[in-house]
């Protein structure tokens, strides 16, 4: 069974409906449908949660928050060995520290990163991603 790690990148975009919302959600039915297993790393869930409470306001963060719930995704807490991965990766590419931990989760899963943000190309070698906007890219 394939196994997705979601980004927050992937996550926001479909909530609110950005470039890459149908992607994701054609991945989200898969899970619902239990063709695939999803995972967020706790930190990329808050980095969820504080974006959208910085553009939007606290009640659409707190409206997201309940939405996500309702999907199969899996929070995974940064433990110290996800977390000594995810700064092995911050010390090695210029990449956002809450990326690393989606890419750290995703290697330790051996899944498939989901996301839309152009800093992991730079992890393309590392981390097997599955692009939501190519056209960003």
């Amino acid at each position: 069974m394939k196994r997705y790690v979601l980004d927050s990148y992937a996550m926001i975009a479909f909530f609110e409906n950005e470039p890459g919302a149908q992607a994701v959600a054609s991945l989200l039915r898969e899970l619902l449908a239990n063709r695939a297993k999803g995972y967020m790393s706790v930190v990329n869930w808050g980095e969820m949660y504080y974006s959208v409470m910085r553009e939007q306001g606290l009640v659409e963060a707190e409206t997201i928050l309940s939405q996500f719930e309702k999907y199969p995704i899996e929070l995974v807490d940064a433990d110290q060995a996800l977390t000594r991965e995810a700064a092995k990766l911050k010390g090695s590419y210029r990449i956002a520290y809450a990326d690393c931990f989606a890419a750290a989760l995703s290697i330790k899963l051996n899944a498939i990163l989901v996301t839309g943000d152009p800093e992991f190309r730079q992890l393309e070698e590392t981390v097997s991603i599955h692009w939501i906007d190519l056209d960003a890219l």
